[in-house]
Parts: C-alpha cells; sequence; structure tokens
C-alpha cells in the first residue's frame, strides 16, 4: 500500500546543543492525514547559535567506508544522504561510530517512548541526553562540536525490506522544508540509528540520524550550492506535514529548494520561481534567517519552495536570485525532476 508521512522533525546545534524535533527545522511531534496504510513521523527542529569551532579537538570512529551491513534501513539512509549531497556538489559524509551510537540510542528513545522528537528528557526510558549534542558527547563525541540532527517515525500495513524503511524516512526528511538544509549540513562525519517496534499491530521504524563535527567544511567558491540541482531526478513531490509548519502552507507542499553557503556567509533570497512542462509558473516562497518565524534557518542558508504540491514525475525548471553577504547571486536556471515518493 501506498506510505504516508506523518510529521519529521529537524534539529541542528552549533558549538552548543541545539534542540528541536525531527520534522524539519523545529517543534514538536505531529500528524498528518492520509487514508493510505502507511505513514511517517518525525519530530521537530532546533538549532544554536554557534557557527564555527577550532576544528583541533580530537574525533575517533570516524570509517572510510560506512559499516553498516548490508541491506539494513541504516546502510539505505546513509547511502542515500550521500546520493543526495554527491550529485549537487555537496561534501560526502563519513560514518562515525560514536555518532552512531548517539543516534541509535535516540532512535531506540522514541520507539521505547512513542514519540518523535529532537529532544529527550530525562527520567524516560532509554534516556541518554537532552539535544543531539548532549546525546554524541554522552558517548564521546567532542563537547564543541557543530552540526545537527533528524528524527522520524514509520509506519505501515505493507511488507516492507529494511532498505525500504531506511528510504521512507529519508523522504520524509528531503522533502521537508526545515529537514532538508540539516541533511546537507557541510559537517563530513554523521552517525545512523533506526529501532523497530509496531503500532496498532503493524511494523513502525523509528530513525535518526546525527551530523556533527568540530568543523564546518568550505563546499563553494562562487555561488551558493542548491539542492535539487540540475538533473536530479526522483525526489519526493509533496510533503504531507511537517513540524513546525512552513510559512505560508496549509497542508502538504512542494518539493523545496536549498540554497547552501559556506559556514561564515549570510544568504537571502530576493526571487524565486518553478515553471512546470505547460510553462505554469509557480512563486515561492522564499525562507532564510531574516525571515524564518521559528529561527530555524541558519544565516548560511535559505529554502525557496511551493506552499502546494507538485505533480509527480514531472520535470520542473527553477530560477532563485538573492545575496550572499550582500553581493547578488543569480543560479543559472536549472531542472530536476520528481518521482512519486511523498515526504
Amino acid at each position: 500500500m501506498k506510505s504516508m508521512k506523518i510529521t519529521a522533525l529537524t534539529a541542528i546545534s552549533f558549538a552548543a546543543a541545539l534542540t528541536l524535533a525531527a520534522c524539519g527545522g523545529g517543534g514538536g511531534g505531529g500528524n498528518s492525514g492520509s487514508n493510505s496504510g502507511s505513514s511517517s513521523n518525525s519530530g521537530g527542529t532546533s538549532s544554536s547559535g554557534g557557527t564555527s569551532s577550532s576544528g583541533s579537538q580530537t574525533v575517533t570512529g570516524t570509517q572510510t567506508t560506512p559499516q553498516y551491513a548490508a541491506n539494513t534501513a541504516q546502510l539505505a539512509m546513509f547511502n542515500q544522504v550521500n546520493a543526495y549531497r554527491q550529485q549537487c556538489g555537496f561534501p560526502a559524509v563519513q560514518e562515525n561510530t560514536v555518532l552512531d551510537q548517539a543516534a541509535q540510542a535516540h532512535a531506540m528513545y522514541l520507539g521505547l517512548n512513542s514519540v518523535v522528537s529532537d529532544t529527550e528528557t530525562s527520567g524516560q526510558q532509554g534516556f541518554t541526553g537532552v539535544t543531539y549534542l548532549d546525546r554524541a558527547v554522552h558517548f564521546g563525541f567532542p563537547s564543541g562540536a557543530i552540526g545537527g540532527g533528524v528524527s522520524a517515525n514509520y509506519y505501515t500495513t505493507s511488507t516492507l525490506t529494511e532498505t525500504e524503511y531506511g528510504q521512507n524516512l529519508m523522504y520524509a526528511w528531503i522533502a521537508g522544508v526545515y529537514h532538508a538544509p540539516v541533511l546537507l549540513t557541510p559537517v563530513t562525519t554523521m552517525g545512523v540509528g533506526e529501532y523497530e517496534t509496531a503500532i496498532s499491530g503493524f511494523p513502525a521504524a523509528w530513525g535518526s540520524l546525527s551530523l556533527l563535527n568540530p568543523s564546518m567544511q568550505q563546499i563553494t567558491t562562487s555561488a551558493p550550492l542548491t539542492f535539487p540541482c540540475q538533473g536530479t531526478t526522483g525526489v519526493p513531490y509533496k510533503e504531507t506535514a511537517e513540524s513546525p509548519t512552513p510559512p505560508n502552507t496549509s497542508g502538504a507542499f512542494g518539493t523545496p529548494v536549498v540554497v547552501m553557503g559556506n559556514a561564515t556567509d549570510t544568504i537571502v533570497l530576493q526571487t524565486g520561481t518553478m515553471t512546470d512542462p505547460s510553462g505554469n509558473v509557480i512563486n515561492l516562497q522564499l525562507l532564510d534567517s531574516a525571515n524564518d518565524p521559528n529561527k530555524l534557518i541558519q544565516p548560511y542558508e535559505a529554502v525557496a519552495y511551493p506552499a502546494t504540491p507538485l505533480a509527480p514525475n514531472t520535470t520542473y525548471t527553477v530560477n532563485v536570485t538573492g545575496t550572499v553577504n550582500g553581493n547578488t547571486f543569480t543560479k543559472p536556471p536549472f531542472t530536476f525532476t520528481t518521482g512519486n515518493m511523498v515526504g
């Protein structure tokens, strides 16, 4: 049966812990409605102040090749993050086993307590730390790390493989206005966690990613990078719900375009459109750190998104303009193609 999404949460932490829920940028959990036999649930998003670190702290546990077992949800999530990042010029992430422990512990916390949240509450089953950074430090990661994390729940009445569970969790995140930027954060170490329970007698997967490092990597020497970018295919065509709700949306919305600069940049969007194959122009909502009511978008990133769903299996042309540190940039028009997946 077709999968459906309830909510997703996203959190970012910078030099100090950032705390939000797993739904891409803010808030707490939530439900979104469809009558299909499957559902995803993701929490909120958080962020904190710093955007740099000395980088001198020792990071242990980083693997040159991923060590996740074959055909697992963890491997599927890890590979999909890098597929998204590398096709648009973002640096690949490497598995870090310390962050794996933190992400796995949080995924278990979510499942044990049947909650989707970026944060944990002391005294609850499986508690290992309030924020993504707290949990990483608990397992031995440097305390000055910066970056973020996302969490989500996915359940279905259908029989899915572990790989499919991982892919559906990823669709929930990449389709989120607040979640997608976290997946593209310019750090290079990540941990992955997944824990399974049942909801109303049906299988349920609880997932969490931690993207943290003592420093951020420079990702561009000219204009900001985007995701999607020229030639990207198979991205979800809509997000059914996100917590917090992106501004100027009511219900499902369309594929977001993330605009990402370096950690020291300040990005402001000025215009954004998508054009469908028939020539219909969609004016995009423009979200950056200056106008984000939820204060989750960081200065070095911005998001342009349609307030209503796009069409599946359709190619769109994107135009975005803005400023980086006060200097005008214009991205050359590019095309991307949706799949039939729902976030």
